[in-house]
């Protein structure tokens, strides 16, 4: 590689690398090629901040000195290394330039790396053991940047942002409960799968199989027998394919780039250590997490962000029953699940069918879909009786353990904060900025941005539809019109004007409420929005 390069490109101007930042892809895996966000200097989800603050960063102590002489690899980041296959990364100035913006950044790469410490042990050993380029780990840094509750305005999610559709077709289950995009002990399985199929596709060739992964495998076949047709070369530099795509393979190379030659960039090359911090427990049925934390001894915001494909309180009745834990916890809770009854994993609230109730009722009252209440209670079609007693996901107002309660109510609210599954369009009305938008949906005026690509709030007109990503943790405040709203334990009128971000006074107002009106359970209450 020519040294003098590395030198002419510290040079090269910030608004040029600002520019090729924003080109950062959420990748879909499909022929839709997912919209870019627009961001200022790095491809983040809205809910970083969030998950840095919940993360599991093992405390691993160095090796004394005789052992480290023993010990293959400092770091794991540089056993994955030794298994790099792609092609060379300095054969391209923009390999070199995009490698250079992420030295740039080192605040960026730190968090990144952060984020990845308790997977790329166990990615590592994926890659090894399926003998695929080493290069594929820092995949998840360009898709990402390796946050498992990551979500694109094209409907990926996950550290390896995966659509709905190629993730089932790659075995990760989708459901009330459970979501195995986001889970990346199982997604990471589907992404090496996906992208091993695409190699063989396109005979060997990885640079073409990871187009295939941002811009979809069938997009990049025609074009690569469109050029082979015309008597051209077919590989990714000389074929056509969509602007951010041209951009997806050079980030990666220049990830590369930045590994091979860290001196050249001033980077700091991580020190991950080469060892096992996380295990996965298979339990074998649905389990309350909560009780889970529990009996591993783990807070619940570790278990949670280290099982992040979990949408609720408990693993999904179908699979799968695994628990990512530190290596610790995994033994305690190993250990435990010898000691008790199996059927004491699950906690249940009961509800008894009153006269002229149905299941469609009973969902919305306790907003669960019905079709979980008949997987719940062996229910085939729609047919209740009287006086039946039907099984529900838990109610917190019926918990009695506080320290349970206190657990269960922290795994709601990460919950709500973090998990992001619900695609709403808003028609933007008179007088409506995005301040406002923002507030009703309880996101961030940068999120609203990054979704829509809206580089100037200023430009925002009324009459034009933006998109807005909500936790189905919460019920979404609908765009306009009424909303009628069954009032459940524990509601208050001041608990329902915060949820839908309206006044107390109106709420009594549209409903004839007088100044001391006690509401009660079952009753519909409406709201204007």
């Amino acid at each position: 590689m020519n040294s003098g390069l590395f030198v002419i490109l510290r040079f090269i101007p910030a608004l040029f690398l600002l520019f090729l930042a924003g080109c950062a892809t959420t990748g879909s895996g499909t022929e839709d090629v997912a919209q870019e966000p627009v961001i200022e200097t790095e491809t983040v989800p809205s809910s970083t901040a969030t998950i840095d603050e919940h993360l599991y960063v093992p405390e691993i102590e160095a090796l004394p000195a005789d052992a480290a002489a023993l010990h293959e690899h400092e770091s794991v980041w540089e056993r994955l290394m030794h298994s790099f296959d792609l092609p060379e990364c300095s054969d391209q100035e923009e390999n070199i330039q995009w490698a250079q913006w992420y030295a740039d950044h080192p605040e960026y790469m730190e968090r990144i790396f952060k984020r990845a410490q308790p997977w790329i042990y166990y990615i590592a050993g994926e890659i090894e053991r399926r003998e695929v380029p080493g290069e594929l780990a820092l995949l998840p840094i360009v898709e990402s940047a390796y946050d498992p509750f990551a979500f694109s305005s094209g409907r990926a999610l996950g550290a390896w942002q995966f659509i709905s559709s190629t993730g089932k077709n790659y075995g990760l289950n989708q459901n009330w409960w459970y979501d195995g995009r986001r889970d990346v002990w199982a997604s990471t399985d589907a992404a090496l799968q996906y992208l091993s199929d695409m190699a063989e596709m396109f005979e060997g060739d990885w640079l073409l199989a990871l187009a295939g992964y941002n811009s979809g495998e069938n997009r990049v076949a025609r074009q690569v027998r469109k050029n082979r047709a015309a008597g051209k070369p077919a590989d990714f530099w000389n074929i056509k394919l969509p602007r951010e795509t041209r951009s997806y393979v050079p980030k990666l190379l220049g990830l590369t780039c930045l590994f091979k030659y860290p001196e050249r960039f001033d980077f700091a090359f991580p020190t991950t250590p080469d060892t096992q911090v996380i295990a996965a427990v298979e339990i074998g049925q649905q389990a309350d997490l909560v009780l889970v934390a529990q009996m591993a001894d783990v807070p619940i915001d570790v278990l949670f962000t280290l099982n992040p494909g979990y949408n609720r309180w408990a693993t999904s009745p179908d699979g799968p029953f695994q628990v990512v834990l530190p290596v610790e916890g995994a033994e305690l809770l190993q250990a435990s699940l010898q000691k008790i009854d199996a059927s004491a994993l699950m906690r249940w609230d009961q509800v008894v069918v009153q006269s002229g109730d149905t299941l469609s009722e009973i969902s919305a009252r306790h907003h669960v879909p019905v079709s979980v209440l008949r997987s719940s209670n062996d229910i085939n079609g729609d047919m209740i009786r009287v006086g039946q007693k039907l099984r529900l996901p838990r109610d917190d107002q019926l918990m009695v353990d506080p320290y349970y309660a206190q657990a269960a109510m922290e795994l709601q609210n990460l919950q709500s904060g973090l998990i992001a599954s619900q695609r709403i369009t808003h028609r933007v009305r008179s007088g409506e900025s995005l301040s406002v938008i923002a507030r009703r949906y309880r996101v961030s005026v940068r999120d609203l941005q990054r979704w829509n690509n809206i580089s100037d709030p200023r430009t925002l007109r009324a009459g034009a539809t933006i998109t807005v990503f909500h936790s189905p943790a919460q019920p979404p405040p609908a765009t306009s019109g009424t909303v009628r709203y069954v009032v459940q334990r524990g509601d208050s009128l001041w608990s329902i004007a915060h949820k839908y971000q309206v006044r107390v006074d109106d709420l009594k107002s549209w409903n004839s409420l007088g100044k001391n009106t006690v509401i009660q359970p079952g009753q519909s209450i409406r709201i204007e929005l």
